[in-house]
């Protein structure tokens, strides 16, 4: 007689709940980088503002009363696939935020992850003697883990 060989039902049984388990893994991860990956957008974007406005400061050692006079669009006309608006902030008093500060709002509507609709990330200058560094600060709701490194 013939001896057959395989695996038995709870070997294969194993083996999927293991796969299983690690592409439940998996897939939160990608999740995560997928949001990630959105989130560096408003920095990208921020780039480019956080120029013309240092070269403002620069150029007349104070910060504008509106964001026209730092060359900039609209702040709904500088948008990109997951930001709905980039807004220099030209006033700030007490509590509210300094000028110069810049704020990226996150799109509403797909193609955003839900965990990010609406959310804020704010980049504040701090002026030094001749230079000017930009503080990255995620908005209350916006999870620590979906800001870029640098913001950490």
């Amino acid at each position: 007689m013939k001896t057959q060989r395989g695996f038995t039902l709870i070997e294969l049984m194993i083996v999927v709940a293991i796969i299983a388990i690690l592409a439940a893994i998996a897939i939160s991860q990608y999740q995560d980088y997928l949001i990630r990956s959105q989130v560096s957008e408003a920095s990208s974007l921020a780039d480019g503002v956080k120029t013309a406005v240092a070269e403002y400061y620069n150029n007349y050692s104070s910060f504008s009363g509106t964001q026209a006079s730092y060359g900039l669009a609209q702040p709904t006309s500088i948008v990109g696939k997951y930001v709905s608006s980039l807004n220099v902030t030209t006033t700030g008093t007490g509590a509210a935020p300094a000028n110069g500060q810049i704020t990226v709002t996150f799109r509403s509507v797909a193609p955003t992850n839900a965990k990010i609709f609406g959310q804020t990330l704010t980049f504040s200058p701090i002026v030094h003697d001749g230079s000017i560094e930009w503080v990255c600060n995620p908005a209350a709701g916006l999870n620590i883990k979906y800001v870029p490194s640098a913001c950490r």
